[in-house]
């Protein structure tokens, strides 16, 4: 499949992770650096595990694509530590793929459920909207998206925070309001960050709602 980046400074982002996945990463001051293979390392699911456990039920979820993976090894046991089970099987998910481009891994295909945990605040501004169509385009089922708009302790190679594009909650579901249209079967789940404890969730929607109601005016909840 192609890559969905396509500016210029897109291209050299992803070099810049490139070499973060192999070299480590600075962080801000007072913090120790990480290296290279320790970059990319946090599973972000695990700590919402209990309220996506629920959804991946509702929605049936057998096939799943971890889209910007970084290292989360979902079949690595110790997932859940009361029962050690790995996130493949905690959730029950016996087919699970990995996209991560910065370690050249990419196992796309349709999927029952596409999930891309930090991530979009890494992708330069131009290049979001390919990005989106081709998560939403992979899913046939559910969409669950995860996105900081704060700053982040890391920093890229030349320096700057490795956050490139922090917009607000809104900003986000207008995009992605625009984008669903396309793929009105497809349910979203949408939550931002504001900071590594705090979470925005909007509630799961699909453009067939819009689409299906008998009135003209659709405003978000």
């Amino acid at each position: 499949m192609e890559s969905p980046i396509k500016s210029q400074k897109g291209q050299e982002l992803l070099e810049h992770y490139k070499n973060m996945a192999q070299e480590g990463y600075q962080r801000g001051a007072n913090l120790k650096g990480i290296e290279g293979e320790k970059a990319f390392n946090k599973f972000g699911i695990r700590k919402f595990k209990k309220d996506f456990k629920e959804i991946f039920n509702n929605y049936s979820i057998k096939s799943l694509l971890d889209y910007g993976a970084g290292r989360s090894n979902w079949n690595a046991s110790g997932f859940d530590e009361a029962s050690n089970k790995s996130a493949s099987q905690y959730f029950d998910i016996p087919n699970v793929y990995h996209y991560e481009p910065a370690r050249g891994i990419d196992q796309r295909r349709k999927v029952d459920c596409v999930i891309c945990f930090d991530v979009l605040e890494h992708i330069f501004i131009s290049d979001v909207p390919n990005t989106l169509r081709d998560i939403i385009s992979l899913g046939s089922k559910l969409i669950i998206l995860n996105i900081a708009y704060y700053k982040s302790d890391a920093k890229l190679p030349n320096g700057e925070n490795a956050h490139i594009t922090i917009r607000p909650p809104l900003w986000w579901k207008g995009v992605l309001d625009t984008i669903s249209i396309e793929y009105p079967s497809t349910t979203i789940c949408l939550a931002c960050s504001k900071d590594i404890f705090n979470c925005e969730a909007f509630r799961l929607w699909n453009a067939n709602e819009w689409l299906e109601t008998k009135t003209y005016s659709t405003r978000i909840k």
